[in-house]
């Protein structure tokens, strides 16, 4: 009975060493995943869950990430395929800090799927996952990983802001694009449609019917992408508040806010997130003056800008050119957007920040000065849209060496040392051209 006893016990002490190593081996992984650049997140995410849940494609779906909201890694057929679309429809039916298991299409056939939802509303999707034994611990990966992207956002470096405004302006042009070109096409049939000399009443009411369920499809995607990308002034104010109550809370100052108006145009996900990082700056500039007791911060609408004011009644000493403030002016500067400080000794400062809710049009330009080759050029423009290495070659038709190879010779003529630095300057010219 003893001996039984103590070999139930070791058998114990085994399993418990087993799921220790585990976890050591995926916090290890995990650590390398997240000093990884956003753009190979996916990828090298993937690898690490692949010891302990096999799948045939990852996604993410982070509207977080301003320059690729969703990410992959796996298979070709799948990640090309699959649209933000599909996945933000499996969004629907996660539940927060859970793992569930279903059959959804994916890439226009039904995939066994995992769905995480992390506390960041960032979404991950495992396609033809393994067996379910370590789904929790996916899940906790999951989350902190989660919580890296979200910090990327809120840091809202002048960098990030910039190729986030870059790719947001190709976006919106394309939805444009898009939507202009399908409605016009789809009204056109409507009028054919509803003409008098048609006879079959049966066929046209029914081409009618058709015609007009395709009309309202289309107009609720381009909605639907414009959601994900924007973000209403009001909500965007809340959270500003609730980011500026713990930097003044052991202070003693008076912070005041005023709305912005109900009805204000809804701000671009790079704005909003710009839009909060100077004014916490801001207020942390100010509030380090002395004799400082009350702050106010305002922001209004006019319908192209988003328009920020913040008062303190502090000593007036501070101008434009200080040092506090110049991550302030980098960020404001690679939002398109104008920072003026006035200043009355005694009385206090008057910062006012002007951000242009619209990206600056971009308009083609020559790209025959960075000498690039042919197929350079395609890889650039392949690079352009977020595909990694492995989906680029199969495209191309070329192996991942030969791509490493031509990316390599990218950055030097280009004169940059990321992926996401050439992809930025790629947007800036229009590119991609080719790619339809």
């Amino acid at each position: 009975m003893t001996l039984s006893s103590t070999r139930a016990t070791g058998a114990d002490v085994s399993d418990t060493l087993d799921r220790n190593a585990h976890y050591q081996n995926a916090l290890d992984g995990l650590v390398k995943v997240l000093a990884s650049p956003l753009p190979d997140v996916a990828e090298h995410f993937s690898m690490l869950l692949a010891d302990y849940l096999p799948h045939s494609a990852l996604f993410i779906l982070d509207g977080a990430d301003l320059e690729q909201p969703k990410k992959h890694y796996g298979e070709a057929a799948l990640v090309m395929h699959t649209t933000i679309s599909e996945l933000d429809a499996l969004r629907g039916d996660a539940k927060v800090n859970t793992v569930w298991r279903a059959t959804m299409p994916v890439a226009g056939h039904l995939q066994p799927v995992l769905a995480a939802l992390a506390n960041t509303d960032a979404l991950l999707v495992l396609t033809s996952p393994g067996e379910p034994q370590l789904d929790r611990l996916v899940l906790s990966l999951w989350q902190v990983l989660a919580l890296r992207i979200q910090q990327r956002a809120r840091e809202a470096s002048p960098t990030y802001l910039m190729e986030s405004r870059a790719a947001s302006s190709i976006r919106a042009e394309a939805i444009t694009e898009v939507t202009d070109r399908h409605t016009t096409t789809l009204e056109s049939l409507l009028a054919v449609l509803r003409g008098a000399t048609l006879d079959d009443r049966a066929a046209r009411q029914a081409a009618t019917s058709l015609a007009v369920d395709a009309l309202v499809h289309l107009r609720t995607q381009a909605n639907q992408i414009r959601t994900f990308t924007d973000e209403p002034v009001r909500t965007a104010f809340a959270r500003l508040r609730g980011d500026l109550r713990p930097l003044v809370r052991y202070r003693d100052i008076d912070l005041q806010f005023v709305e912005p108006p109900v009805d204000g145009r809804a701000l671009p996900s790079a704005v909003a997130h710009g839009a909060r990082a100077v004014v916490r700056g801001a207020v942390l500039a100010l509030a380090d003056q002395q004799g400082i007791r009350r702050v106010r911060v305002k922001w209004d609408c006019d319908g192209r800008n988003l328009l920020i004011e913040i008062r303190d009644d502090g000593p007036g000493e501070l101008s434009i050119d200080s040092t506090q403030f110049d991550s302030l002016r980098q960020r404001v500067i690679a939002l398109n957007g104008q920072l003026s400080l006035a200043a009355t000794q005694d009385w206090g400062s008057e910062m006012a920040i002007v951000l242009p809710l619209d990206p600056p049009p971009i308009h083609g330009s020559d790209v025959s000065a960075w000498n690039l080759g042919r197929r350079e050029l395609q890889v650039l423009e392949h690079l352009a849209t977020g595909q990694r290495n492995r989906v680029i070659a199969t495209q191309l038709g070329i192996s991942e060496n030969t791509v490493k190879f031509h990316i390599s010779k990218i950055f030097r003529k280009l004169g940059v040392s990321s992926r996401s630095e050439a992809a930025a300057l790629a947007l800036k010219h229009h590119l991609p051209r080719t790619l339809h």
